[in-house]
């Protein structure tokens, strides 16, 4: 075969690669279109919360309302701007979709665009040697596999495709592909869940090019620019609560900086070893020792290329991330939180959102740096590819969830027809009565419809969450750690019961039971509660004004609920006590 016929052949077998990969995403997301609500996904941040909110929202005909709008069917009326913007892609996709399809197509937008972005940037701008394809389609492949928080959509794994038209913009490539990909990308992201800080990085790395090149590249500028502006145009909601809305937020009162130096350093290295929940790397056992051997090797080299200097201050980046996010919760911030309101409200903290990709770009040029030693390399390099992606496989959420943590499936976790159930025996019109949950998630009680005074929200009214602590005072007061968690932070607006402590998902199957609660009822009624939906038996439920009127219990439900109502009320609903 001649030379000049090789380059064809390879870009044959690069294509041929990059389509088995898109097949292995395929793959990877088939699952949840085939078990649908049987599914196990991620409870934490997902299932408690997000999930609810966008069925609450799509049922609530409030999609486009205007700002100062609320939400009845929450805490008595839940601002509006709890629940984000109507331009924000998975909204839709929950408007137009039942949850789990949604849920589904979700998960393949994202892992799709996450494999093209990183592959269209090694190979555009960093990777560009047509030999050295299995390493773009590789890392690609792999970082399109990582755990990535759902509702995030393409916040952090969107920053490969982000940087690609930026460092194309850079480049004076200023066609449409370029600005229509930074035009998108924020209908489908979070401006305050990652690109805020992405955007925070690409301007400083404009400034850095200014003043050392004198430079201005006005077109780069103008892209930043306009991406933020979509940003800004998007979440309007959002800055409109922070600079017209009324009355405060509870997140006016958080406290985070608790840390002394040592408290610091240990959180720094954990999230530089293992990394974060939100944002999930599975770096420590492949990546991390290969990012740390090439380091180590240039660190001392006297002279460095383009890509060798790139590596290394990779590295820096992503331990000065690290150490960002646990410096955050250190003391010596407490004076500028206490005194200027957006250090509290906001968590500047997040930049190491940032990390997924800077690890998994400094990844592939180590690999890349590697590769370039030789051919005996390679095999190796091939080797730890393969390693890492099969490494990410058994994190797959129906292998993590519904495997190793046993959790319940999507279908048993909001358990409609226990619901279903429950509505009928109550027998009154659902928005003339609230309820709360013990022992048990309010966004359970959310998505089958019934108007909850708990909530797990992470905007909504300071007066509203005092209103809430009375019911719960005496609870609190038994529980310091319980008592901090609400009182300083608070977005978990829950029945705390101090037996019970930080745990809300007693199944069925449980034996747990509380023997002394002490709930202010009153408070409870002053709020609209009558009804209460616990997870578990309470012992001494009279001395609280509570009535057991039945337990239900469902096969397709992870729960046995324990149906009380508060004593003294007209009780037109149930026929029977339980």
């Amino acid at each position: 075969m001649k030379s000049s016929e090789r380059p064809p052949m390879r870009c044959k077998k690069e294509s041929l690669w990059a389509g088995l990969a898109l097949g292995v995403i395929l793959l990877y997301v088939l699952p949840y279109y085939l078990l649908g609500e049987n599914s196990h996904i991620r409870v934490h941040d997902n299932l408690d919360s997000n999930i609810a909110w966008y069925k609450v929202l799509a049922r609530s005909g409030k999609l486009f309302a205007g700002p100062g709008a609320v939400i009845p069917q929450v805490i008595n009326g839940l601002p509006r701007e709890a629940y984000g913007s109507e331009w924000t892609g998975i909204v839709w996709l929950n408007a137009l979709f039942p949850p789990m399809a949604a849920y589904a197509v979700n998960m393949t937008i994202t892992r799709i665009f996450a494999f093209l972005g990183m592959y269209l940037l090694l190979k555009d701008h960093f990777i560009k040697e047509r030999r050295a394809a299995f390493i773009r389609i590789g890392v690609s492949l792999a970082f399109a596999l990582t755990p990535f928080w759902p509702s995030g959509m393409l916040s952090t794994l969107g920053h490969p495709l982000a940087l690609w038209a930026f460092l194309n913009i850079r480049g004076k490539d200023y066609s449409l592909k370029n600005w229509l990909t930074l035009t998108l990308l924020p209908f489908y992201s979070s401006f305050v869940l990652g690109f805020f800080f992405f955007l925070v990085g690409i301007a400083f790395f404009w400034l850095y090019e200014r003043i050392k090149t004198g430079k201005r590249n006005l077109p780069f500028f103008a892209a930043i620019a306009w991406m933020t502006a979509v940003y800004l145009l998007i979440e309007y909601r959002l800055f409109y609560s922070v600079l017209f809305g009324g009355e405060p937020f509870h997140r006016v009162e958080f406290v985070s900086s608790r840390h002394d130096f040592f408290r610091t350093f240990k959180l720094f290295l954990k999230n530089f070893l293992f990394g974060h929940h939100h944002v999930l790397t599975l770096h420590t056992f492949v990546i991390f020792p290969v990012l740390t051997a090439v380091f180590l090797l240039l660190l001392f080299r006297r002279s460095r290329d383009r890509l060798e200097k790139t590596i290394l201050f990779l590295y820096l980046l992503n331990a000065t991330l690290s150490f960002w996010y646990a410096l955050w919760f250190n003391k010596i911030w407490l004076p500028l939180k206490e005194n200027f309101g957006i250090f509290t409200a906001f968590n500047f903290a997040r930049f190491h959102f940032l990390r997924p990709f800077v690890i998994y770009f400094s990844f592939a040029l180590s690999l890349y740096f590697l590769w370039r030693k030789g051919r005996r390399w390679r095999a190796v390099v091939y080797g730890l590819i393969v390693a890492q992606i099969c490494l990410l496989l058994p994190f797959h959420e129906e292998v993590l969830y519904g495997r190793y943590f046993r959790s319940p499936s999507f279908k048993a976790f909001y358990a409609q027809a226990q619901f279903r159930e429950i509505e009928t025996f109550i027998g009154m019109p659902k928005e003339t009565y609230r309820v709360a949950s013990l022992g048990l998630h309010p966004a359970i009680a959310q998505y089958n419809g019934f108007y909850t005074l708990d909530t797990y929200n992470n905007l909504y009214p300071l007066a509203y969450k005092r209103k809430f602590r009375k019911i719960i005072a005496r609870e609190l007061a038994k529980d310091k750690g319980l008592r901090i968690y609400f009182d300083e932070w608070g977005s978990r607006c829950y029945l705390f019961a101090a037996e019970l402590g930080k745990k809300y998902d007693y199944r069925k199957d449980s034996n747990k039971g509380i023997k002394n609660l002490e709930l202010n009822t009153d408070a409870f009624e002053e709020l609209g509660g009558r009804f209460l939906f616990s997870a578990v038996p309470i012992g001494n439920a009279e001395k609280n004004r509570l009535r057991l009127l039945r337990i239900f219990d469902h096969p397709d439900s992870a729960w046995k609920i324990y149906l009380y109502e508060v004593m003294g009320k007209e009780n037109n609903a149930a026929g029977q006590t339980g």
